[in-house]
């Protein structure tokens, strides 16, 4: 019988799944312990809205014209700038001993662990690929914990490392570019006698600075799969919370979004809690906005209640050294964050885009396909609980070639199309989805949905689909319009990859503790546990296999915990040949169509990790644990080649009353370092393919 791991960090019942008060402190400013947003019957959407929307917008409503659309080897301290992983222990440096599974995913799991270390399986080395602070730009100094400043940090990589992307570059051999998110930063680890309610300008202004992107080459050795970061490349760029950003699409130029630094609404400093992503077929990159909502303070607006948005100081307290952090100052700035951020990595002085008609709300994850005539469609989740996973389908086709003209045109795919938000529905009786995740008699959680249409932009404008609602106030409060339109409240949709192989899409529900409870949505066949603190993966069809269909088919691809747990599923795979999992977040997808899975707030007593699954033949559902990371750490960015995988080790030693007098991690330096986030590489210590 498997043994489940102790919990670590903070006690039983304080904080649900198995993150830290200090993670939930800095990563989303509690959000679990505040209200939850969405309060909607999803019937209507009431005093909510109504008080939100302006008597302009309630006139023009009625021209609204609806239109449809076992055993692994590990590493102590992998972050030596040479440091390799060790082998096994009595084992040795070579080939991986022989394992069964889907190709792809040949390889033995590793064990559930609490080691400070990334562990990875045996006959695998890993090293890092640039940690936080390590100097990317020309002129920007080597890293001294002691002596940062803004300056420094904007020149060097950022803080806490999120979705990552590789991506060629033509004519340097073995050369490709990286590109990473920051999503927020821990203070009270960067930066020595830290007082939270007394931050130090120049402290305030180093996180500005280490929040946003970084882009930055990499050489790779040939005969492995390690990964050099080139300082100083042409290409290299830092994009921070005080860099310069268009706003574009319907709400652009909107009164929405002017304010009296910006009068001309398209204008936006800076890009803030950069969460997952995607890469484009066009060549650039997006990025989700996700927690956005708190770095802003003092807001006593309904709308802004239903992002999150506090009513008083924030943990930050930026807003004493920036007005427009303050709503009640400067009440639109907020309109200015959570959409998806577009980049050119190619061209270091394009000035980023956010992209309206994606909508605004907790994007964690921006992934595109192209529909068979060549048009783009961006899959998107709002990682908040009982909130909701959209789709955008956009109106004009994507041009080949690397031209100006061509990248100029591609640059304005996501600005004109339609905005969708999914609704679902089981096929099983409602008595037999009780809560408990006992599959229905059918023997699969499954059913069918809509997309519903929400706003429409074409090059002459746009037009809302919901009632009572603007094109633009679509775009600025679209939490609301799917609160209006009836969307189905999901337990917190995050990542979101179709299929290369397959077409399938596959959505991330990473944990919802409060489905059940008094007050709160109960159980339904796609959120089918109560108190659902492990989270599911659901797989979407769409009819036809159409990226551009307004119906699809789904079922609960995976619902995650201990095998050993009644309530638990793998594809109908024996669940007594797979790995515990816990509260899936960010996935990808290798050549061999298998998903891989991090998590984010293992709740069953382990480190969080990477797994592989297969997804379809004989093998579907078999999963695989491939590493884990560091104590406090969470795992992020899963990137997955041929000959390597690349991670996300995100805030390693984030742990309840941990600092930078008092560590609870010696990762990725050794004792006596400061912790660092930082990017990881594995490969095969042979130099074959991964998982072959």
């Amino acid at each position: 019988m498997r043994k489940l791991l102790p919990l670590i960090g903070t006690p039983s019942g304080s904080h649900p799944g198995g993150r830290s008060a200090m993670t939930c402190r800095f990563r989303c400013g509690d959000a679990c312990f505040h209200e939850v947003p969405n309060t909607s019957s999803n019937e209507y959407v009431g005093d909510v809205i109504a008080g939100a929307l302006s008597r302009r917008s309630m006139m023009r409503a009625a021209a609204v014209v609806t239109v449809a659309a076992a055993g692994a080897g590990a590493v102590g301290v992998a972050g030596a700038p040479s440091a390799q992983a060790a082998p096994a222990a009595g084992k040795g440096h070579g080939r991986p001993s022989k394992a069964s599974g889907a190709r792809g995913l040949r390889f033995t799991p590793v064990a559930p662990n609490t080691d400070d270390a990334v562990t990875v399986p045996e006959g695998y080395r890993q090293d890092v690929v640039i940690r936080w602070g390590e100097p990317i730009l020309r002129g920007a100094p080597a890293f001294d914990p002691e002596k940062q400043s803004a300056g420094a940090q904007a020149g060097q990589f950022g803080y806490n490392n999120d979705f990552l992307a590789l991506l060629p570059l033509r004519g340097e051999h073995d050369r490709q570019l990286l590109v990473a998110n920051h999503e927020y930063t821990d203070e009270v680890l960067m930066f020595r006698g830290y007082d939270p309610e007394n931050p130090t300008r120049e402290q305030v202004e180093i996180a500005w600075a280490a929040h946003g992107l970084s882009v930055v080459a990499v050489q790779e050795e040939r005969r492995s799969g390690r990964l050099t970061a080139v300082s100083r490349h042409r290409l290299n760029r830092r994009i921070t919370a005080t860099s310069e950003f268009r706003l574009t699409g319907p709400a652009a130029g909107s009164d929405l979004v002017r304010t009296s630094a910006d009068r001309s609404g398209r204008k936006v400093l800076g890009t803030l809690n950069n969460c997952s992503g995607g890469t484009t077929p066009w060549g650039t990159t997006l990025h989700g906005e996700e927690n956005f909502n708190q770095y802003f303070a003092n807001s006593s607006r309904d709308t802004d209640k239903r992002y999150g948005i506090g009513t008083g100081a924030t943990e930050r307290k930026w807003e004493r050294f920036d007005k427009r952090f303050d709503v009640a100052r400067e009440p639109n700035e907020v309109h200015r964050f959570g959409y998806v951020v577009e980049l050119d990595p190619y061209d270091p002085e394009s000035t980023p885009r956010k992209h309206t008609a994606l909508g605004r709300f907790k994007h964690e994850a921006a992934t595109v396909r192209l529909t068979q005539d060549g048009r783009p469609v961006v899959y998107t989740g709002d990682d908040e609980r009982f909130d909701y996973f959209y789709k955008f389908v956009g109106s004009k086709r994507m041009r080949h070639g690397n031209s100006r003209w061509a990248r100029e045109h591609n640059l304005s795919l996501l600005d004109e199309g339609t905005l969708y938000v999914a609704k679902l529905s089981g096929d099983s009786p409602a008595i037999e989805i009780d809560g408990t995740g006992t599959l229905p008699r059918d023997g699969e959680f499954d059913g069918g949905g809509e997309w519903i249409p929400l706003v429409t932009a074409t090059e002459d404008g746009a037009v809302s689909h919901v009632e009572g609602m603007s094109a633009e106030e679509v775009c600025v409060f679209t939490r609301l319009a799917g609160d209006k339109v009836g969307a189905t409240k999901m337990d917190r949709p995050e990542d979101i990859e179709p299929s290369p192989t397959t077409g399938k899409v596959y959505v991330a529900l990473t944990n919802n503790s409060n489905r059940g409870k008094a007050g709160y949505a109960g159980p339904d066949e796609a959120n089918p546990r109560n108190s659902n603190k492990h989270g599911h993966v659901l797989e979407l069809t769409e009819r036809w296999n159409r990226a551009d269909a307004t119906r699809f088919g789904w079922s609960l691809f995976l619902v995650a915990g201990d095998p050993e747990d009644p309530a638990t599923y793998f594809a109908g795979f024996p669940k007594d040949r797979v790995s515990p999992i816990s509260c899936p977040d960010n996935v990808a997808f290798d050549d061999h169509g298998n998903l891989w899975i991090s998590t984010d707030g293992n709740a069953l007593g382990s480190h969080d990790g990477l797994f592989g699954v297969a997804t379809r033949g004989d093998r579907r559902g078999e999963l695989k644990q491939f590493l884990t990371v560091p104590t406090g750490a969470e795992t992020c960015g899963p990137l997955v080649q041929d000959r390597r995988v690349l991670v996300a080790v995100q805030h390693p030693g984030e742990v309840d009353g941990a600092s930078v007098e008092q560590p609870a991690s010696s990762w990725p330096d050794g004792p006596g370092k400061i912790v660092r986030p930082a990017v990881v590489a594995v490969w095969r210590a042979d130099g074959r393919d991964i998982g072959v």
